[in-house]
């Protein structure tokens, strides 16, 4: 995509992210759940930190606030890092969010280069943003510079034949069910060769 359409999914995509707030995290339950992961039980937990065994008891119960030298001890024994101790469990609970975008009805953002459906806008706080993108680009001089931003991309060919230009590597012509997975802080553009405007599917990673 040019840089000014990335720019402005990628404000667009964290606007709707601000919409939800985060769930405060049980620091006990979290360390149970690290613990009780690896099968042990207070006493070897406690150990392997250096810390007492009524001190881990009482973290867990949500009893005391442990100290900072306290929480690396933990996480050490744990083999997590301190940030990792204020990080939920993935696939510990199913959140139960769903989104389903009919043809057409995506939000459109058009530039001179490309047209952009952003699809499941409904909901916030998305860790990828998927989107289908019809290119009217035919030659990469169309485009201001390369394209970069934070974050990986996968990219997957709907309709057409399209020549993917990256910074690093030659160009590669892809058709219909080719897909390409790259590091977006990359320079990167898309172009299509085919007689008609060619379609794919976008997915970047937006966090």
């Amino acid at each position: 995509m040019d840089e000014q359409s990335e720019h402005s999914l990628i404000r667009i995509a964290r606007a709707q992210g601000d919409a939800e707030a985060a769930e405060p995290l049980d620091l006990g339950r979290r360390v149970r759940e690290l613990r009780t992961e690896k099968g042990w039980t207070l006493e070897q937990a406690a150990r392997q930190a250096g810390l007492a065994r009524s001190t881990l008891s009482k973290i867990e119960n949500d009893q005391m606030s442990p100290t900072y030298d306290a929480l690396k001890k933990l996480a050490t024994g744990l083999g997590v890092s301190v940030p990792q101790l204020f990080t939920p469990m993935r696939g510990a609970r199913a959140g139960g969010r769903m989104a389903v975008t009919r043809t057409g009805e995506g939000a459109a953002h058009a530039t001179a280069t490309y047209e952009h459906e952003l699809m499941a806008g409904a909901l916030a706080r998305k860790r990828m943003m998927p989107y289908r993108t019809r290119i009217r680009a035919r030659d990469v001089a169309e485009f201001d510079g390369w394209v970069r931003h934070e974050g990986e991309e996968f990219l997957y060919v709907l309709t057409g034949v399209v020549r993917l230009y990256t910074e690093f590597y030659a160009p590669v012509d892809m058709r219909r069910g080719d897909s390409a997975y790259y590091d977006a802080t990359m320079g990167h553009n898309l172009v299509s060769v085919s007689q008609e405007d060619a379609t794919v599917l976008w997915v970047t990673s937006v966090d």
